[in-house]
């Protein structure tokens, strides 16, 4: 793999950090009881996020799930707007409707996060159908679970895909758990990107802990997806270093297995090795974490201040013209 551009080295890690603050400003205001509804945090996985939406462009689309604050920082949301959809704010993106595991942007092309498991595919699906059929290169992107691979939805879609030929990028997100199910025990396959072979498309696995494989593994899919190569389905192996959702007392894993994935946190690898390629200074690093703190601190106050929304817009919004 050639090195990477230094502009686009920094952006990545730039992502990576805003995701990793975001999870975790949200979780402490989550526990504090100053949010309400549920929270699922993406903390441990925002390499792969990083890697992937590197590639897009804001006329590419993705798909997402209920652990999808990151996806859609990694695609370019607003800090500001997604703290205060959190809050339940007018200001947010869903008007305060949608909450956390809900955040759609038509114009950043974030189809919406999913609560429901696997549902992001068949609409991924039908969204690079509508491209190929405009004859446009966009390319979609669905993100979803170990779990979700297993769901009718996953297989009708990825199968749908691949009969058309369409500029899909299907993104497994192998944390390891399905909820509280790990995943030898939910699955028999060692791979889930073997499950590629069943609809003649390539299957790939990328090493979610590690951003600049994702991003090698995670372009050539999408390079091939925008040529007219069709689908990919990519096989990130990565973990949620917080439980299924925040507060989870995680009675089925050990602190012990928690501590080794760690020791393998996307964001202190991504420093090691920039660093020691020399490709950039840890000053540089050192002033993308202030930066993001600083904007993380404007977008809590943002939120706060952000008006509630009003009765009559319970209404609004529910049909189109």
């Amino acid at each position: 793999m050639k090195p990477l551009d230094k502009a686009v080295l920094l952006e990545i890690y730039r992502k990576m950090v805003a995701v990793r603050v975001f999870e975790e400003t949200a979780a402490d205001l989550f526990l504090k009881g100053q949010l309400p509804g549920f929270l699922h945090s993406y903390i441990g996985e925002e390499a792969v996020a990083a890697g992937v939406c590197a590639h897009l462009t804001p006329q590419d689309m993705i798909t997402s799930t209920h652990r999808g604050h990151g996806h859609a920082v990694a695609k370019g949301a607003r800090l500001d707007m997604m703290m205060a959809e959190l809050f339940a704010k007018k200001t947010g993106y869903c008007h305060g409707k949608g909450g956390s595991m809900h955040i759609a942007d038509l114009e950043l092309g974030i189809l919406g996060a999913n609560g429901i498991v696997g549902a992001g595919v068949p609409i991924a699906t039908g969204a690079g159908l509508a491209q190929k059929m405009r004859g446009s290169d966009r390319v979609t992107v669905a993100f979803f679970g170990d779990g979700g691979s297993n769901t009718g939805a996953f297989h009708e879609g990825v199968n749908m895909a691949a009969v058309w030929n369409l500029p899909v990028v299907f993104v497994c997100e192998n944390n390891q758990y399905a909820e509280s199910t790990p995943r030898g025990v939910h699955q028999k396959v060692k791979d889930i990107a073997q499950r590629a072979a069943a609809y003649d498309i390539p299957g790939v696995v990328a090493d979610g802990m590690d951003v600049f494989d994702v991003y090698q593994k995670a372009g050539e899919a999408i390079h091939r997806a925008r040529t007219g190569g069709g689908p990919t389905l990519v096989e990130a192996k990565t973990y949620r270093f917080l439980g299924h959702y925040v507060g989870d007392p995680q009675t089925y894993r050990t602190k012990e297995e928690v501590e080794q994935w760690r020791q393998r946190d996307p964001i202190v690898l991504f420093r090691k090795r920039a660093m020691e390629e020399g490709t950039v200074a840890a000053a540089e690093l050192d002033a993308i974490d202030a930066a993001i703190a600083r904007e993380m601190e404007a977008a809590v106050q943002f939120a706060r201040e952000s008006p509630e929304p009003e009765e009559e817009a319970a209404l609004q919004d529910i049909f189109t013209e």
